[in-house]
């Protein structure tokens, strides 16, 4: 990767830490995201196939529940509260749990995960944002339905990267997260092949194994993908606006439940350091659950709360 640079927004001042990929490193990197994409929806696809003869076995329905929350809650909680906006402070073990669990979603590593949604933040909705709906130049329902593809899986092609050094220099000399961090590709392998040893261990077939992979890794994988995607072209298009904050943020009651709260992404960006973004009592927020929860046990301390 070349080193980081500064590339010209439209109105000609630069965006700060960006950094260029070679054709080779974009090459390498379009192959690897079109295989992220597409097993899954292959998974997903036999997973209906099979349902529809069989249904989902007690098994795999445990398998797949616990693996989605252990993973999206590592988002959720982890990258998101904890290490991109440091929502609440928390001892290096639990830094560690979160940011393996956060990893094993397979969206990024966690300091580049960190990275990008920081400077989400910095130019949101505006030229430099990463993943904006609002930045096409068509207008239109075809400029929406472009601005929508592009903010919930287009900008994941694009041939430039956050800078770690610009926007996570704290977590890189964070040694349990820099170690994770290190090991991502060994934890998209983890996350891919234990499903499977654990439909084994349950059932003691190979079939169990086979039914368990396609429910806990596959199925999951691509549920969670696009739910977190959704943050990004969804959040910032339909639902409510509560706050009147200086981007299109909103909040989508509908996908608090499978977000872990995420979805309350205008009451986020109002207060973007707040550990708890569910601010009523009907607002689910499984992540802000668990920052309280970590509280609770005097595992999280000093949680931030506005």
């Amino acid at each position: 990767m070349q080193a980081a640079q500064t590339l010209e927004r439209p109105d000609a001042r630069p965006i700060p830490g960006l950094v260029r990929l070679t054709e080779r490193q974009l090459r390498a990197h379009r192959i690897g995201l079109l295989l992220v994409s597409l097993i899954p929806l292959v998974g997903v696809a036999a997973a209906i196939w099979h349902w529809w003869g069989h249904g989902i076995s007690g098994v795999d329905a445990a398998i797949f529940a616990s693996l989605y929350a252990f993973t999206g809650l590592g988002i959720s909680t982890g990258f998101h509260r904890l290490f991109a906006h440091k929502g609440f402070e928390a001892p290096a073990p639990v830094r560690f749990v979160l940011a393996v669990a956060g990893s094993m979603a397979i969206e990024m590593g966690v300091i580049s995960w960190v990275a990008t949604h920081r400077r989400h933040h910095a130019f949101s909705d505006k030229p430099g944002d990463p993943h904006s709906p609002h930045l096409q130049a068509e207008e239109g329902w075809r400029g929406i339905v472009k601005g929508l593809w592009y903010a919930h899986m287009g900008w994941l092609f694009a041939d430039d990267r956050t800078s770690k050094e610009r926007w996570a220099p704290d977590l890189l000399k964070d040694r349990p997260v820099k170690a994770v961090d290190g090991r991502f590709g060994t934890l998209v392998a983890v996350s891919f092949i234990l499903p499977a040893v654990l439909g084994l261990v349950a059932t003691r077939s190979l079939t169990g194994a086979l039914t368990a992979f396609v429910w806990g890794g596959l199925v999951r994988i691509f549920l969670l993908h696009h739910v977190t995607f959704s943050i990004n072209s969804v959040c910032h298009f339909f639902g409510s606006r509560p706050f009147d904050t200086k981007e299109k943020s909103t909040n989508n009651w509908m996908l608090s439940v499978l977000s872990f709260g995420e979805s309350w992404h205008n009451n986020h960006h109002a207060f973007p350091s707040n550990a708890i973004f569910g601010r009523r009592p009907w607002q689910v927020d499984m992540g802000g659950v668990l920052v309280w929860s970590l509280e609770k046990t005097g595992l999280a301390t000093k949680v931030r709360r506005s």
